[in-house]
């Protein structure tokens, strides 16, 4: 399992990799959202809610895109209403500085069971197949004609997001938004930069037909 820490305090997140290392976790530590936000996905996000570059709360609303995800709010705000506006934000559970490593790890677990729960039941794990193209969200799974196709983070979101309003056009404005969101600086030139990609990787099966002043459809 793969849990992330956004926590910009050294001296309590090496604390923190130290002892979920020792309990058998891959763990990533960043120190903030601008990182956070750019990080592969993992099983659970510890996030505190006091980092330097931006609201911890915004960031766990940008997380919540990622249902395959539990985020902890790791803080020292005790206050009822505090941790009212962490779980409303997203947050699958609210932890207040200092804890017990104990009481950490039951959270986790607890998260964990309620996260696979709800990947069993959804109906992302329904292979949505488009032509030759098959997509498996749940795993984030791309064949095309049986062939795996191994796709980044970003040009998973931008083929899912044309896969499911196929065979209408998306507009390269809610493109930006829905994929880099909208308080990211994505640039025309980034997402000119996915979509080349992604039509390589697809090949010709599956082509994704630019209209032109509007934005892109995709058309198996």
């Amino acid at each position: 399992m793969r849990i992330t820490i956004i926590e910009d305090d050294d001296r309590v997140a090496r604390a923190l990799v130290t002892v979920l290392t020792q309990s058998g976790f891959e763990v990533n530590r960043m120190a903030t959202a601008a990182e956070a936000v750019r990080a592969e996905p993992s099983d659970v996000v510890l996030v505190d809610l006091g980092l330097p570059d931006g609201d911890g709360l915004d960031l766990i609303r940008r997380l919540r895109d990622r249902p395959e995800t539990a985020v902890i709010a790791v803080t020292a705000r005790s206050e009822e209403h505090e941790r009212v506006r962490g779980l409303r934000a997203g947050a699958d559970d609210y932890i207040v500085k200092p804890f017990g490593i104990p009481e950490l790890l039951a959270r986790i677990e607890a998260v964990l069971r309620r996260t696979r729960a709800h990947r069993a039941l959804r109906p992302e794990d329904e292979p949505l197949v488009l032509g030759p193209m098959r997509i498996v969200v749940g795993t984030r799974e791309v064949t095309v004609g049986g062939a795996g196709v191994t796709l980044t983070r970003k040009e998973f979101e931008l083929l899912l997001l044309l896969a499911r309003r196929s065979p209408n056009v998306v507009s390269r404005e809610a493109i930006l938004d829905q994929v880099w969101g909208a308080t990211w600086e994505a640039s025309s030139r980034t997402l000119d930069t996915h979509i080349a990609a992604v039509r390589h990787k697809l090949g010709p099966q599956v082509p994704i037909r630019t209209v032109h002043g509007v934005g892109y459809r995709l058309a198996p």
